[in-house]
């Protein structure tokens, strides 16, 4: 019976998120999310009063509201059913955060997630997929994702955790919540000099999150490695003749700003590299 209910669940939220116009938005079974879930989610994704959070699929406006009224958080919460929308601004002008929190009654395929900081979503694996590229051309480096039980594919999250959710609507009593947190992009050719004359180079290809590339200096190949990024930070090491160099810094642009340290012990220095030919970030999952 579970399984039947998830699988009724799915099919009709694809349906109406896939634009099956025999499928109404209050046709589809409501499943709000646990409040467990919704205080792991906001805690997982560090959700502050700083934060316009956009709740995608919003529903009764839970996470939005819960955010507003234990953390000062603005944002919005957008769902299909006008219905769960009244719900929701009704909610939210009881518990005193009408002013914070608005929401609307619209495809969420139809909305600007440009000034978010956080999102948050319940939605199925196949509507991910279809926001992913959505995700990459409108989000700032740095924005923090957070999704209840679906993913994005073949994009991994920088961090999950599986909580015990004893009054789950469908499926085993527990639930995975994952965030990622939106990448800055390294990918392109990256040039910088250091003090003592050295000229470096760096060519870089980006999957998501992850960078993959190789370094030279004077056109001789060094070990590029512990590449990381996490939005518009990034660092990695670089391993020659004379040792270890760590890079630190910041994405600006075309330019990456922060600090090398040359040898172990020694303290660290400013540097800066300049990129002289573009890339993009492959979210293609090829």
């Amino acid at each position: 019976m579970m399984a039947l209910l998830q699988s009724s669940l799915a099919i009709a939220l694809a349906a109406v998120f896939l634009g099956a116009g025999a499928v109404r938005a209050s046709d589809v079974p409501y499943v709000p999310t646990p409040m467990n879930v919704v205080d792991a989610m906001l805690g997982l994704g560090a959700v502050g009063s700083d934060d316009y959070l956009i709740d995608l699929g919003s529903g009764d406006g839970r996470i939005s509201i819960r955010a507003a009224t234990r953390f000062g958080t603005q944002g919005m919460g957008v769902d299909l059913d006008d219905n769960l929308v009244g719900m929701a601004r009704s909610d939210a002008q009881k518990q005193g955060v009408a002013g914070k929190v608005t929401f609307a009654a619209r495809n969420l395929f139809d909305t600007d997630l440009s000034r978010a900081t956080v999102i948050t979503a319940y939605l199925l694996h196949s509507v991910n997929l279809r926001l992913r590229p959505m995700l990459f051309e409108q989000l700032k480096p740095g924005t923090r994702i957070v999704t209840h039980d679906f993913d994005f594919g073949d994009w991994q999250p920088d961090q999950k955790i599986t909580i015990d959710v004893p009054d789950k609507a469908y499926g085993p009593p527990r639930s995975d919540i994952m965030l990622w947190v939106m990448p800055g992009n390294v990918a392109g050719i990256w040039q910088w000099s250091l003090p003592d004359g050295a000229g470096y180079e760096m060519r870089l290809e980006q999957k998501f999150q992850v960078p993959v590339g190789t370094v030279m200096m004077q056109r001789r190949p060094l070990r590029l490695g512990e590449m990381r990024i996490r939005g518009d930070a990034v660092s990695f090491t670089v391993t020659g003749e004379a040792g270890v160099q760590r890079y630190t810094g910041r994405i600006d642009g075309n330019s990456i700003s922060g600090e090398v340290v040359l040898r172990s012990g020694e303290r660290a220095q400013p540097w800066r590299a300049e990129r002289v030919k573009s890339g993009k970030i492959n979210i293609s999952g090829i």
